[in-house]
């Protein structure tokens, strides 16, 4: 059984520990609400953006080789490039687990049928678990809070735009965690080139298209609008998953606080019960003492 002193020693040292994580806990809900702030703004501009280029492609005669190269969709996909992203830091749970684990599964995937899987990592995580793997690593692109810069985000959007203009790969994908809420990031794998751009019904296309005007041409917008809707794709890729990394560290952070809280009570009563069985003890002893001197 350890000794009063060991039990003393470990409650403080778990004591400590809550403190941290308590402290990391209120961290990550003050950086939450800045980046789900900036995941929100983001996401009625990146609709509109779907809605406007929607009805370019409507107008231009739909997705075809004339309407723009990143419309294009290619037979044969021998290559598909992977814009893989997870956080920079550690504890925040399954966060960075669950989306290498959704990398490595659509990699075998794309094994099997053939084709080739070319993986850019964003975020530290990422990157040293895929130097670590067998997969086929292309260019590495940094750390992701860094990369939700502008300039990142168009370094990284000229990077996988090349590469698919070049024929280096014919399709890419990004895989990254979804912010569904607070308590739920989920895995997605979300398609990012050839641009799809496809109108979910006529009726819904002849509305939109007459609350456009265009100025000038729509082959001229086009060549504007399709890569920079590229780069609003990656950016609201970006700013879920640094939302989703603050969730989950939250999260992970109130259960190791609470956990602590429970393995405090825990030991301090068992603290108490060893102080008491030595009481005893020593009691007994004085009674047995005074027992041998009669």
């Amino acid at each position: 059984m350890p000794s009063l002193k060991d039990i003393r020693k470990r409650v403080t040292s778990v004591k400590n520990t809550q403190k941290i994580t308590r402290a990391m806990k209120l961290v990550a809900a003050a950086k939450l609400r800045r980046a789900q702030g900036a995941m929100m703004e983001l996401r009625p501009y990146a609709e509109k953006y779907r809605e406007m280029l929607s009805s370019l492609v409507d107008a231009s005669g739909g997705a075809g080789d004339a309407a723009h190269p990143l419309l294009e969709t290619r037979e044969g996909h021998a290559h598909v490039a992977i814009l893989a992203i997870s956080s920079d830091r550690g504890m925040c749970g399954g966060f960075n687990s669950n989306i290498q684990k959704t990398v490595v599964h659509y990699a075998k995937t794309v094994a099997e049928e053939g084709r080739e899987a070319i993986v850019f990592p964003l975020g530290r995580r990422m990157t040293q678990f895929v130097n670590k793997s067998d997969m086929n690593v292309g260019r590495e692109l940094g750390e992701v809070i860094a990369g939700a810069s502008t300039d990142s985000i168009k370094s990284i959007t000229s990077v996988l735009v090349d590469g698919f203009l070049k024929g280096e790969f014919d399709d890419v994908v990004i895989i990254s965690n979804r912010f569904d809420s607070i308590i739920s990031q989920n895995p997605r794998v979300t398609d990012l080139l050839p641009v799809a751009a496809v109108t979910e019904d006529l009726e819904h296309a002849e509305s939109v298209r007459g609350d456009y005007l265009y100025e000038p041409d729509q082959e001229t917008l086009l060549n504007h609008v399709v890569p920079a809707f590229v780069e609003v794709q990656i950016r609201e890729a970006i700013l879920e998953s640094i939302a989703g990394e603050h969730a989950a560290r939250m999260n992970a952070m109130n259960s190791a606080t609470d956990n602590a809280t429970e393995m405090i009570s825990a030991l301090t009563l068992q603290l108490n019960r060893a102080r008491q069985a030595a009481i005893t003890t020593e009691l007994m002893e004085i009674i047995g003492g005074a027992e041998a001197l009669k």
